[in-house]
């Protein structure tokens, strides 16, 4: 059975049966606890938890995950992926676990053929109602084992909803192990899938990774996860996930790059099964909006390529790989995911630029390591440290394995448990800023949900209107919910309307004011979501005292809105602009919409020019002045994406959403405010463009009043420019190049002539040169010369010293402080000597210090009346220098 009748199979199944179908979401999930999406619920999480209200009681979906926990594993079992399809059904307080059981025992057995008696369960040891069902429904007492917390306890790693989980496990044969049933850790006896029984809260855990269970939940829940890959091997007949129809075409290209078959078994099976699994995982994050940075899931997504490119080099591919492995993948699977064809083209120059820069790495790393080894071999060391093989992997990228095999080939070892410490010092302090970062946002979602227990979501009434009656639901104060608020505290409101928008998009949020009919005045400086629909209204209480119940005007700031609007449409012009300059690659990765100013960021793979910038904004600007018609609509989300609207990566949509179109050329979906028509946009200037990142770019942009006091700033220098120069201002460019030039020309001739000065100065210091030693000596003071003048001058009188060794010192007074410069003879270079060994203590003399290598030298200090003494401490040295030849 093919993966696409799977998929179909299961989704059809449970849509028959009452669950509605979600799509799946992002792989850049909607949550501050996760870098990636890395299981079926990440995107339902609000509806476990409370936070806001399932639209429907059942789902369905197949979702994109991405999990990096196991990456070592890949290509060492049949069964590890850093990418996988994960397939569920959910219920929000609907059926529990004899349905769920049900409903996975009829779908494996029925609709998906597997042999009953190679199906075996494991459910949690304390869970008798679990086992007492799969019994009822056929399944032998033989083939039903119970597992401890570690294999049969479900949670997020965090406080939130868990329980105890029951897996069924396919029994591949006796060619995959030995007997014993899924407690025996091993490839016989395969997890396909898991059915998690949500009934608990949980608090924060200790030190030892024990959490409390702090109450049930409110309403009991179902998640589950059947693994494509895996049910895919099982029904193909297939030994693992890489020779299946989901990653068999990828394989096939791998083998055409490395010029021979794929193995079966050994360290080249692990790297053909790295390259080819890695692919999937690097096309699908890029496709979804992840870009290579040095830290979180872009860091996650560099590692992935490197690993396959090491694995490639390792198989013997010394050519690109990544590009053709990831271009298989995208034709093989773009028909069901449709991201990884429309983003065929970013794919494509991301890892060929990673490859390319990561080559380099690899020749770097190797050029280090080989040092590393000579200095271990001088020190008749028989390893090398553990911190350079962490520096060489933390700084260089350069992997620990080749480390490893680089020194073994040299007869060297690598302090690896030092490397090991060296490493999980860093990923402990990494772990702990970003743990307390978790926990200090868990605990103010905690409050928000102590806060909303009771209350209606925010009813938005600000696409429409700027005031409205409102009234206090709610009073964050101090971090607790309270039911008054003095004058001058600070708060966070619940009202049940506010015109206020909050934070998303790109768009920040409303400020305003919020009176109440008893004269309480409160200055609200922020709005963002708490909760899913449920706005927090950040403020100050300016005046009386707030109390819940109380009823007023709330009332944003309409010029600053109107700043917002312009922007924010701004944006969306821009947008379309820059993808039909550069491509369609050239999608948004990010953006700032504050008051008449935005920060755009987007995928390119190169600086724009000035002239790309330059039809960019003429581009935007003609758009903005053909007033185009804005316009907000919904709709369902497959519809709308059908129509052609952009979602954006990284935000979250519900099914039915909302879409802005302005004029022919731009539809999104956004749920931020806009202008009704694009000439309100007024003036549009860039700013600036720059990278931000490995193919990422940003720029930046002025609109309305800040766009015309900017035009009016430039056109004012403009006017004082050509004031001074006394021409029109037309005419300024070219009278200032002209002048330029002419001043460039000047200075060259100025430079020709002090050049031509300081030769003669040398000449004459040259012939000034004394008998020291067993050769000569020239000691001076000079003036009206630059350090670098200095150094040069003593280089060039040494020269111009004939007849055997010399040595130059000068000396000069320079902007109050003390100059040394100290030359010797290329015979005395070649000998050994050091031209630094005649200013030690001429340049402590002037309360200074002195550095330079080999044949010049040089010295400076604030003591400038020390400098005769100096210099002649520097000739007596000179003179013994001399001495030695």
């Amino acid at each position: 059975m093919r993966s696409t009748q799977i998929r179909t199979l299961f989704t059809d199944y449970f849509t028959s049966r009452g669950h509605h179908r979600v799509p799946s979401s992002s792989l850049i999930p909607d949550d501050p606890t996760l870098l990636l999406a890395n299981a079926g619920m990440n995107q339902f999480k609000p509806y476990f938890l409370g936070e806001t209200i399932p639209p429907f009681p059942r789902a369905t979906s197949v979702q994109k995950c991405a999990r990096t926990s196991d990456i070592d594993n890949v290509g060492r079992t049949n069964r590890h992926a850093t990418f996988f399809e994960m397939m569920g059904n959910f219920s929000f307080g609907d059926y529990f676990k004899a349905d769920a059981i049900a409903f996975a025992w009829e779908l494996l057995t029925e609709h998906f053929g597997l042999e009953k008696d190679r199906l075996w369960i494991t459910v949690f040891k304390d869970d008798d109602e679990a086992e007492t069902l799969w019994r009822r429904i056929g399944v032998p007492a033989s083939r039903i084992q119970r597992l401890g917390m570690e294999d049969n306890y479900w949670s997020m790693g965090v406080p939130g909803p868990c329980g105890p989980c029951s897996e069924v496990n396919y029994d591949r044969g006796p060619s995959f192990g030995k007997e014993g049933g899924p407690a025996i850790d091993g490839e016989r006896y395969v997890e396909i899938w898991n059915l998690v029984f949500m009934q608990f809260q949980r608090g924060e855990g200790d030190k030892k990774g024990n959490f409390p269970i702090i109450g049930e939940l409110a309403g009991r829940s179902i998640d589950t996860g059947l693994g494509l890959d895996r049910l895919a091997a099982i029904l193909q007949d297939v030994e693992n996930v890489c020779s299946t129809d989901l990653l068999l075409p990828t394989l096939d290209t791998v083998q055409n790059l490395a010029g021979r078959p794929y193995p079966g078994e050994g360290e080249e099976k692990v790297s053909f099964q790295v390259v080819t699994e890695h692919a999937r995982s690097i096309a699908f994050l890029i496709a979804d909006g992840v870009l290579p940075a040095k830290d979180g899931r872009g860091y996650i997504l560099r590692r992935l390529m490197r690993r396959a490119i090491r694995h490639a080099r390792l198989l013997g591919i010394s050519g690109p790989v990544l590009p053709a492995a990831t271009t298989s993948v995208i034709g093989n699977l773009g028909g069901v995911w449709p991201e990884l064809h429309t983003q065929t083209a970013l794919i494509e120059q991301v890892v060929t630029a990673e490859e390319e820069s990561f080559t380099r790495t690899l020749a770097q790393g190797t050029r280090l390591l080989n040092a590393a080894i000579g200095r271990a071999r001088e020190n008749r060391s028989a390893a090398l440290p553990g911190e350079t093989a962490f520096e060489l992997a933390d700084t260089y990228g350069f992997p620990l394995e080749l480390t490893v095999e680089a020194a073994r080939d040299a007869g060297l070892t690598v302090e690896e448990d030092r490397f090991a410490t060296l490493l999980d010092e860093q990923r402990r302090r990494a772990k702990a800023g970003g743990k307390a970062k978790t926990v200090e946002a868990l605990k103010k979602m905690d409050t928000y949900r102590e806060l909303a227990t009771d209350l209606p979501r925010t009813e938005f009434v600000g696409y429409d209107h700027l005031r409205a009656e409102a009234i206090v639901k709610g009073i964050v104060s101090g971090g607790s919910v309270v039911t008054t608020a003095s004058e001058g505290a600070q708060v966070e409101l619940a009202l049940d309307r506010s015109p206020f928008y909050a934070e998303a998009g790109g768009q920040i949020g409303d400020t305003g004011t919020l009176t109440t009919g008893g004269g309480t005045v409160v200055q609200i400086t922020d709005t963002r979501y708490g909760l899913e629909g449920f706005r927090v209204h950040t403020g100050r209480v300016l005046r009386g005292e707030l109390s819940t119940g109380d009823q007023g005007e709330a009332a944003v700031d309409g010029d600053r809105r109107k700043g917002l609007m312009r922007s924010h449409s701004a944006t969306h012009i821009l947008h379309a602009v820059v993808r039909a300059t550069l491509g369609d690659h050239a999608r948004q990765q990010g953006s700032l919409v504050e008051p008449d100013r935005l920060r755009f960021d987007f995928a390119h793979f190169s600086a724009l020019t000035a002239d790309q910038l330059a039809q960019i904004e003429a581009t935007v600007n003609a758009h903005v002045l053909d007033d185009p018609y804005v316009r907000a609509w919904y709709a369902d989300r497959v519809d709308a994406e059908a129509a052609g609207a952009i979602a954006l990566f990284g935000e979250k949509y519900g099914d039915t959403v909302r879409i802005v179109d302005i004029g022919d050329f731009s539809r999104e979906l956004c749920g931020g405010t806009h202008v009704a028509h694009g000439s309100q946009v007024g003036a549009f200037r860039l700013l600036s463009e720059s990278s931000i990142g490995s193919n990422l770019r940003r720029v930046e942009a002025l609109t309305g009043h800040d766009a015309l006091r900017y035009l009016d700033t430039e056109r004012r220098l403009l006017n004082e420019l050509s004031g001074l120069l006394g021409t029109r201002p037309a005419e300024a460019p070219d009278v200032l190049r002209k002048r330029l030039g002419t001043l460039a020309a000047a200075q060259n001739q100025l430079s020709r002539l002090r050049a031509e000065e300081l030769r003669h100065q040398a000449e004459r210091l040259a012939g000034q040169a004394q008998p020291a030693g067993e050769g000569r000596l020239v000691a001076q003071i000079v003036t009206g010369v630059t350090p670098d003048e200095l150094r040069g001058l003593s280089i060039e009188v040494v020269r111009r010293v004939q007849r055997g060794p010399a040595v130059v010192v000068l000396g000069a007074e320079h902007e109050g402080r003390a100059l040394l410069a100290a030359a010797v003879s290329s015979d005395l270079d070649q000998a050994g000597a050091e031209a630094s060994q005649v200013l030690v203590e001429a340049a402590r003399t002037v309360g200074g210090g002195s550095g330079g290598r080999g044949p010049i030298a040089s010295a400076g200090g604030r003591r400038p009346n020390a400098l005769r003494q100096a210099l002649a401490l520097a000739a007596q040295d000179a003179t013994r220098l001399l001495g030695e030849r």
